[in-house]
């Protein structure tokens, strides 16, 4: 639950945008580690509830990542790999699967034809059919280039890989695993119709709900609030029994920066990434005929928004309301220090390289975290780098910058440790020693 302020104030946050922006209606939930901790609603077409479907356009794409990343851990494929790997001859079949799911192919936005989200959807057989060379308008990696046609080929991989549907595969991999009874490929009532509301006047027309049909793992799926309030918490605390938590890890780190000017908002693997001050926050936003969503998530604190309207043409951008909201929570109700506990001693491993160490006359400190050696520089904000033992006198690093580097141990005659060397930087306990 939230405090009855922080509440009122996302209440009116939602209130005004839906009547200054002419939503049909306007469906907003925050989360907290996984749950619901605030629903707020405005509008009567319909009057949305916590179990309302809509439409969630491109939050699909999560999904359809998360399962490729599955099938990468399973050893199926590499995300280096070539497409022609998977599909031989394929017209465009030097883009890497990796480049597929961050938008850095090259490939056009859109497949052949008329516009896919406004057209009953093509078989993947003739999508696979209209593909050409000439649907590379970039060079693969040169730069970001948004792209719904990649989303169909990683869907191509995944079926000839497994033989199975996308959504037999993320019904199975993602959905019932993780509880996500509501999330659907086609609409169940209740959901919400969706519209265009006239720019002169204050009518409307409701949009058709086509079937993507091979683009479906682009824009496809149709949720709750309450489902991807769900969604949202295992973004933040991913359940290694569905996802390796470090491989979410890896899908919400950059591939590239999609804003070249001010560098607040980046591309993933599957995620988008804004910048809000100091914190970054990843989801993905959506958008098909008659709809909006959006899904933001703060990953360090849990805290999360979904957003959803029914009108493809608000005029506010669902994205900031998403934003404005956990910044709202965030800031109105930071999360608490962790209490101070004393421990028990640390091995004895960890025990005799703690203390002050230094480099180049600058002073760093060695803690015990549990079964690892934490070191930051005194004084520093930055988060420590952590090492784990890696055999005798042989430590690997596993956060910080040091992420993956060797910790060597050198010793004096007697045995005792004087001095860490940390890929090849030496760390003594003297801060002026003999060159």
């Amino acid at each position: 639950m939230l405090l009855p302020e922080t509440s009122a104030r996302i209440d009116a946050l939602v209130s005004s945008r839906q009547s200054q922006g002419r939503a049909p209606s306007l469906i907003a939930a925050v989360v907290r580690d996984g749950a619901v901790a605030h629903v707020a609603a405005a509008g009567t077409t319909p009057e949305p509830t916590a179990d309302t479907q809509y439409r969630i356009g491109s939050i699909t794409k999560t999904f359809t990542a998360a399962m490729i990343m599955q099938l990468r851990d399973e050893g199926r494929l590499e995300l280096d790999d070539l497409l022609q790997r998977h599909m031989p001859g394929a017209p465009v079949g030097g883009v890497s699967v990796r480049q597929l799911l961050g938008h850095v192919s090259g490939l056009r936005r859109e497949p052949d034809g008329p516009w896919w989200e406004r057209a009953a959807g093509t078989s993947l057989e003739e999508f696979l059919d209209g593909l050409d060379p000439g649907m590379l308008v970039h060079k693969p990696h040169r730069q970001f280039h948004y792209s719904n046609v990649a989303y169909g080929l990683l869907s191509a991989i995944a079926r000839r890989i497994t033989g199975e549907s996308w959504i037999d595969l993320v019904g199975k991999r993602l959905l019932t695993p993780l509880g996500l009874t509501r999330t659907t490929y086609a609409p169940q009532e209740p959901f919400a119709r969706g519209y265009v509301v006239h720019p002169w006047h204050d009518t409307l027309r409701e949009e058709p709900r086509h079937d993507a049909g091979a683009m479906a793992p682009a824009g496809q799926l149709w949720s709750t609030v309450e489902d991807m309030a769900r969604w949202a918490g295992f973004i933040a605390r991913p359940d290694p029994d569905v996802v390796n938590p470090t491989t979410v890890d890896e899908m919400t780190a950059p591939v590239a920066i999609s804003d070249l000017e001010s560098w607040s908002a980046g591309q993933g693997l599957g995620f988008q990434l804004w910048r809000r001050g100091e914190r970054v926050l990843v989801g993905h936003s959506g958008s098909m005929p008659g709809y909006v969503a959006f899904l933001t998530v703060h990953r360090t604190s849990g805290v999360a928004a979904v957003v959803f309207a029914n009108a493809y043409n608000i005029t506010f951008r669902p994205g900031e309301l998403c934003g404005d909201i956990v910044t709202e929570v965030l800031d109105r109700e930071p999360e608490p220090p962790r209490p101070w506990r004393p421990s028990d001693p640390p091995p004895a491993a960890i025990a005799e390289l703690c203390g002050r160490w230094w480099f180049m006359g600058t002073e760093f400190e060695a803690s015990a975290d549990g079964d690892e050696l934490a070191i930051r520089p005194m004084g520093s904000p930055a988060p420590p780098w952590r090492f784990a033992a890696d055999g005798p006198d042989r430590w690997r690093g596993r956060a910080g910058m040091n992420d993956g580097e060797a910790l060597t141990l050198r010793r004096d005659s007697d045995g005792r440790v004087v001095m860490l060397d940390i890929a090849t930087f030496e760390f003594t306990r003297d801060p002026w020693p003999d060159i």
